[in-house]
């Protein structure tokens, strides 16, 4: 999995960074994306990507401010235009329903694939698939803010390819049962279970997405050894009055949530246009005497999850 920043600021668009989306890349045989905000031109900021519309199949919102949901109506038109016919979904605080569904209505836009949108109010379990879990709690900012932990599922085991030599088991398509754990009849007639050649799961990735916020435990609970966390970072750290003023985060806070939390590597985002492109290594600095391993990200940064 990876992830594309589409915008890293806040508030207002920047001449060097947008406002708020990031695309989060899922490892599945279609090549989904999952979206999380949508600020405004957030479009145009995919066209400097190799990311296609089409695929994007999810959409989070953290809240309802206008730089994380502006950029809304224009993808989701657009994304009909150039050919998207494969279901969308759509989830955000309460509120977002009304939002899109007027957007499209005064603006006569009809959508050609299925658009589901999934408010919620309350904590807890927003999506389980196969692959992942979803959950989502309130931050603490001016409005119902909320932040995610996408949980993936244990992967199956490898195949242990050493052994199956070992045993002079031939190649052919019967690897890939032997992979699924199936039981497999060859050629001689040996029957052999596949769950004596796979390795152990190998751990999924759990990746923390906060929407705007104060400093609070909250994120620290939902960033629990997580292998990334995407936080705010609005502020300096020596502008903390303003971050408590508007409830935001500075940069030190974040990388205190990043420390207490036990979390792989921070992603510094959302940072005011007050800072210059000049300032970024100070306030990556200041964040690193906390958190060493933290990345203040620009528009267009993509980083592998590892």
């Amino acid at each position: 999995m990876k992830l594309t920043f589409l915008g890293t600021g806040s508030g207002v668009p920047a001449k060097h960074r947008n406002v708020s989306s990031l695309a989060l890349h899922i490892d599945d045989k279609e090549g989904s994306v999952w979206l999380f905000d949508c600020g405004e031109a957030t479009q145009h900021q995919i066209l400097h990507t190799s990311l296609k519309p089409r695929k994007i199949s999810k959409i989070f919102i953290t809240h309802l401010h206008g730089d994380h949901i502006f950029g809304l109506p224009g993808l989701l038109s657009s994304r009909s235009f150039q050919g998207g016919e494969t279901p969308l979904t759509v989830y955000g605080p309460v509120g977002i329903k009304e939002y899109i569904e007027t957007s499209l209505r005064v603006s006569m836009t009809h959508v050609k694939y299925p658009l589901i949108i999934k408010e919620f109010e309350e904590e807890g379990l927003l999506l389980e698939e196969a692959d992942f879990t979803i959950k989502g709690k309130k931050l603490v900012h001016g409005i119902s803010s909320f932040g995610f932990r996408i949980v993936q599922k244990d992967l199956p085991g490898a195949l242990l390819m050493d052994k199956v030599k070992q045993s002079n088991i031939p190649s052919g398509p019967h690897l890939q049962e032997l992979k699924e754990g199936k039981s497999v009849t060859l050629s001689d007639g040996r029957i052999v279970e596949g769950i004596d050649y796979i390795g152990p799961p190998k751990k999924g990735k759990v990746i923390t997405i906060l929407g705007d916020t104060r400093y609070t435990p909250v994120s620290v609970e939902l960033a629990e050894e997580a292998d990334v966390l995407i936080h705010e970072a609005t502020f300096a750290a020596k502008d903390e009055m303003l971050a408590r003023e508007y409830f935001h985060s500075t940069t030190v806070q974040a990388a205190q949530v990043a420390k207490e939390a036990r979390a792989n590597q921070l992603l510094l985002s959302h940072i005011s246009a007050r800072y210059q492109q000049e300032d970024v290594l100070s306030l990556m600095e200041e964040a690193k005497e906390i958190f060493s391993n933290t990345v203040v990200v620009n528009d267009f940064d993509v980083i592998p999850i590892k």
